[in-house]
């Protein structure tokens, strides 16, 4: 077995249990929803069964109990309960610790252990099996008069199983399939070998063989279809119901299937008949009993249900791959130095005025500028990933502290890069949780106020541009202004009596070690928190905004860009140093003679429209030499809020260019996020515009002191 099938199961498992929460949530509202249960069904299926087969046996072995059960509630043999999707939830989270290499100890075995044991108390009897004389009752959901015989009726299946040839070499094994089947009933397998070649062409690492088989079984064609689901896209595979065991049911049954039944006629002599089945329309069409076109319009009949399905499977197939994240990476990093390379030819070819090679670089540029788009759109994934993943977060809390919350979502399908969303989890973990413990009231407070005993977090995300917003919005208390106040006041943060803003209290509680909480508990009162989540924001070049209401809830605002690969910037110079400020940002651009400095006396800040914009001189904050033009540029950004200068010597314009990262050496250097590579081989100095104005915020503060 490589260690590459192994983190193909991994990769694969990760992401059935993703779906698993979502699904085992759905059901939890829904306990008659039989598709759900299906869902929940062959996810355990699809993990127990790839388990098996890639070596992953205690991850096969645990979850084959849990299976057991939910095959019990597919058949109506067991109800779908509160404690059921809880032993459920844990047994989902034990296979990931199995899959993380983090359930090895005693305790860890004796947990799994204990979820397995609860699991079989649930069942009739307290056991696996339900009691002899237990009549089943029909599975929620369904109707037992859709199929002959009812759901509980035995069937005969008629398969045929031809798997990959390179079955083995992807570390399957087509004999644990069939002695799966075996295992659900009386079951007759049939090896054909007529695909076998000589020995000098036999290469002894390929599967040649397939087999036919006849199942008798009472359970449903979906549980057969579910023993091949880890290989079926690759295999030639068909299952049909040749027989339904119900004498009170009149099934026309063809002369083969009577004869086989009657023991007149061999599995294999009927096969062999079979394969001529297709010359009957030659027979009855020389026999002048059909006309030819009749003959063949059957014919199209009989193969439509199995094409449609044929193409459907094809196109799911082929409509998606999966690539490594790392592997995207060297590919957007490839494409930002064609990029750059790009745009030096581009210089180079305007430099020489030839006209044929300023087509030539045209041409480049516009195929290289779709490649880049192209390479940026596949890293962009819907962010329902995420939202999906906090139902368990505030169903789990809102049941630790007693509140009846509901979370609901919005804008699931907006894409966004890869990288922000992996980076974007534990800011929003911090705020939903926020919700819960500070925003919601407990129920009972709840209805005395005349709200719903249900509390509701909303979680929603909305395209704005080259920015994606992304909103966590309760129904709760909104912001407590007064133990806020207070605690500014015992802190030194404020003066006693002093009349803070909405602003000023929402910028209160990003502050590091702030908390009202009176007590250290599970999920606050330690001081961390919403300053990390603004730290963790800042870091993706985005911004955090707070809006709450006494009484009717809080509402926070996260702008992030949608990727953090390419940025629309403003180019900007100082000096021989050139700067790139996020275009979403500039507002516009205004001049600053020296006659403007002198009017300011020595502040920096600038009239613009009757309004003081106070400014930054990028000069004085990098340090560069030389001195600056009669006449300097003040680009007026929107800094979390305000308005902001920035002065610099000229402004280049707009450009659209890959970001680099700086090397470890200069990571930290603050008040630059990034660097990205000119047309001419110049790097420029991508800004983090909130940094800089914080540092000169402090810089003044020390300054009065």
């Amino acid at each position: 077995m490589t260690d590459r099938h192994r983190e193909i199961y991994r990769d694969e498992a990760y992401e059935i249990l993703a779906e698993l929460e979502s699904s085992l949530l759905t059901l939890e509202k829904a306990p008659d929803d039989a598709e759900t249960v299906d869902r929940v069904f062959r996810a355990m299926h699809t993990i127990k069964g790839s388990g098996a087969m890639f070596g992953f046996d205690d991850i096969a072995s645990f979850t084959h109990e849990v299976e057991t059960v939910f095959d019990m509630v597919r058949r109506g043999e067991l109800a779908v309960t509160g404690e059921l999707i809880d032993l459920t939830l844990k047994a989902r989270d034990r296979i990931k610790a199995m899959l993380d290499g983090d359930a090895d100890s005693d305790s860890d075995r004796e947990n799994a252990a204990a979820i397995i044991a609860s699991l079989r108390a649930l069942t009739p009897g307290g056991s696996r099996k339900a009691p002899a004389g237990v009549s089943a009752a029909p599975a929620p959901g369904r109707d037992p008069s859709r199929q002959p015989g009812g759901d509980d009726a035995a069937r005969t299946y008629r398969i045929r199983f031809r798997p990959p040839k390179d079955i083995f070499l992807r570390g399957a094994n087509p004999l644990a399939l069939l002695n799966e089947l075996r295992g659900m009933g009386e079951c007759t397998v049939v090896a054909e070998t007529d695909a076998i070649p000589l020995l000098g062409e036999l290469n002894p690492e390929h599967c040649y063989a397939y087999w036919d088989l006849l199942l008798n079984t009472r359970r449903k064609s979906d549980a057969v279809k579910d023993v091949f689901i880890f290989v079926e896209d690759d295999s030639e595979l068909s299952i049909d119901v040749v027989d339904y065991g119900d004498a009170s049911v009149d099934e026309y049954k063809n002369l083969g299937d009577i004869l086989l039944e009657r023991g007149d006629i061999s599995l294999d002599g009927l096969r062999k008949v079979l394969a001529r089945q297709k010359r009957l329309g030659e027979m009855l069409v020389e026999a002048g009993l059909v006309p030819e076109n009749k003959v063949r319009t059957a014919l199209l009949e009989q193969q439509h249900v199995k094409e449609r399905r044929e193409k459907r499977e094809a196109a799911e197939t082929s409509g998606s791959v999966r690539v490594g994240s790392a592997k995207l990476d060297l590919l957007v990093n490839l494409v930002g130095e064609l990029v750059t390379v790009q745009a030096r030819f581009s210089q180079m070819a305007e430099r020489k005025n030839d006209a044929e090679m300023i087509a030539f670089a045209e041409e480049v540029e516009r195929l290289t500028w779709e490649l880049r788009d192209n390479a940026m759109s596949i890293r962009m994934l819907p962010i329902g990933t995420t939202f999906s993943r906090f139902k368990r977060l505030v169903r789990d809390l809102s049941a630790e502290l007693g509140k009846d919350i509901e979370l609901s979502t919005e804008g699931a399908e907006t894409e966004i890069d890869k990288t922000v969303i992996d980076k974007l989890f534990d800011p929003l973990v911090h705020l939903i949780r926020n919700s819960i413990d500070h925003g919601i009231e407990m129920p009972e407070v709840r209805e005395a106020r005349g709200k719903p005993r249900r509390g509701t977090v909303h979680l929603s995300a909305t395209h704005a541009g080259a920015n994606v917003l992304i909103r966590v919005r309760d129904d709760g208390a909104g912001l407590d202004r007064e133990a806020i106040g207070g605690k500014a006041i015992a802190r030194g943060l404020v003066a006693p009596g002093a009349e803070l803003t909405d602003k000023e209290i929402a910028e209160l509680i990003v502050l590091p070690g702030f908390s009202t909480a009176t007590t250290v508990t599970n999920l606050s009162g330690r001081g961390v928190g919403m300053d990390v989540v603004k730290r963790g924001l800042e870091a993706l070049r985005g911004s955090l905004e707070i809006d709450s209401r006494a009484g009717e809830g809080t509402t926070v605002t996260v702008r992030l860009p949608l990727t953090l690969a390419i940025i629309d910037g403003l180019l900007m110079a100082v000096g021989n140093g050139f700067f790139v400020l996020p275009l979403s940002a500039v507002e516009e651009c205004i001049e600053l003679s020296r006659a403007d400095v002198a009017r300011s006396h020595g502040r920096n800040i600038a009239e613009l429209r009757g309004h003081a914009v106070p400014y930054i001189r990028l000069r004085e904050r990098f340090a560069v030499g030389g001195e600056p033009p009669d006449i300097e540029q003040i680009v007026i950004a929107d800094v979390t809020g305000e308005r902001v200068g920035f002065v610099v010597d000229r402004v280049v314009g707009e450009l659209q260019t890959v970001i680099k990262s700086l090397g470890r050496v200069y990571r930290d250097v603050d008040g630059v996020s990034g660097s990205t590579i000119l047309g001419d081989g110049t790097v420029a100095l991508i800004l983090d515009a909130t940094r800089i104005v914080r540092g000169a915020e402090l810089h003044e503060r020390a300054s009065f002191r």
